[in-house]
């Protein structure tokens, strides 16, 4: 399950209870830092927390600053200097060199635009979102708080706002999805300087498993625990069911030619093909060819296995583009030295993530720059 969605889901447990809670979100980093902008935990009124805005350095005295929120109840700013080595806060010689803006906001009930409830609406959507933060880096002045979420068709708010800047907002939502890609905005108003988050949120990471073998078993799992979401498709009733697969991933049992019949296929959306059954796997590989939105095929076998498939496509007259070249990985996954199913899982995945983000794969220890890209950090004047 994804953070968010565990924090929605803790949510909806509390309000069922009428426990109170807050919710805190990193909103702005400058230096390094272990989370980044948009992560978020959720503290009740008994110091339960879900979620997490850092690796664990900040969570003590984040906790005691929500209990003061919701005391208090009203949103508050807090900056945590991580280059400060001598802040007894946070403790000393961290390393991380960053500071770090976290918004506490108290959530209302009985609003049904609160951070909590738009970010539930968010996690309903197959779709990309933008959610609008607004704060202040003046700590002593108001704190806006999540105030929108847009979509490419739809626009909801937890506030009312002047006529110029909601439609700022909107623009500023618009072009992030446009781009992909979350902003920060100044806005320099009459009534002084406010700063906004432009967190462009994706649906998650749809993976499809054609094959209900051992080893799809353990990649199921491991995608899971990524919070992505799973399908896993096999012809085989005995193979593909809920008591080998008993996950949140959905299983289809289903021919090869109706694969696609039950999936909605999104930028997001990558297949597996790992039924160990040769003409299974081309069938579906055959399907797959032409879909413009998926990203990543990825063919669990030797390259002798791909060779041959692509020999056989030729042969019915299937020319593959280049497009879909690029998209196909066989055999699938990174060379780590993977032997276990397990460890094959792993790869699997490592690979995907770095063809969804676009990266190299490579060390860490061999990358010049800061490991988080910097760019887009930096906040956008705008004059109203």
């Amino acid at each position: 399950m994804r953070e968010l969605d565990a924090i929605i889901k803790k949510y909806k447990e509390l309000k069922a209870q009428n426990i109170g809670c807050v919710m805190a979100t990193v909103v702005h980093v400058e230096g390094s830092s272990y989370r980044r902008e948009g992560a978020r935990m959720l503290v009740d009124e008994y110091g339960n927390i879900t979620g997490a805005i850092s690796g664990g350095c900040l969570e003590g005295d984040a906790l005691r600053k929500a209990l003061y929120a919701w005391e208090r109840q009203e949103n508050r700013l807090v900056t945590y200097d991580t280059s400060d080595e001598d802040d007894a806060v946070i403790g000393a010689q961290l390393g991380c060199n960053g500071v770090i803006q976290v918004l506490f906001e108290p959530i209302d009930f009985t609003s049904s635009g609160n951070a909590c409830e738009l970010l539930g609406k968010t996690s309903e959507k197959e779709e990309t979102v933008a959610i609008i933060i607004g704060f202040n880096l003046e700590s002593r002045e108001k704190q806006l708080g999540t105030i929108m979420m847009v979509t490419t068709s739809a626009v909801a708010t937890s506030m009312y706002m002047s006529g110029k800047v909601s439609e700022i907002l909107i623009a500023e939502g618009k072009r992030a999805l446009a781009e992909n890609t979350s902003s920060f905005v100044s806005l320099a108003t009459k009534a002084g300087q406010q700063y906004v988050f432009v967190e462009v949120l994706q649906p998650p990471v749809k993976l499809v498993l054609v094959g209900a073998g051992n080893d799809a078993q353990l990649l199921a799992q491991q995608a899971e625990l990524l919070g992505w979401k799973v399908f896993v498709t096999d012809g085989r009733p005995t193979h593909a069911n809920k008591e080998r697969f008993a996950g949140t991933c959905q299983v289809l049992v289903s021919k090869p030619e109706e694969t696609l019949k039950h999936i909605n296929i999104d930028a997001r959306t990558c297949f597996v093909l790992m039924s160990h059954n040769y003409n299974y796997d081309l069938s579906v590989l055959e399907l797959l060819l032409g879909q413009p939105q998926l990203f990543y095929i990825g063919i669990l076998g030797p390259l002798k296995k791909y060779n041959r498939m692509l020999d056989d496509l030729d042969q019915k007259g299937l020319q593959i583009s280049q497009q879909d070249l690029a998209k196909i990985h066989a055999p699938v996954g990174l060379e780590i030295g993977a032997e276990t199913p397990a460890e094959i899982g792993l790869s699997i995945l490592a690979e995907i993530q770095s063809v969804l983000k676009g990266k190299q794969a490579r060390p860490l220890k061999h990358r010049s720059a800061p490991i988080h890209d910097k760019e887009g950090t930096e906040f956008q004047k705008i004059h109203i």
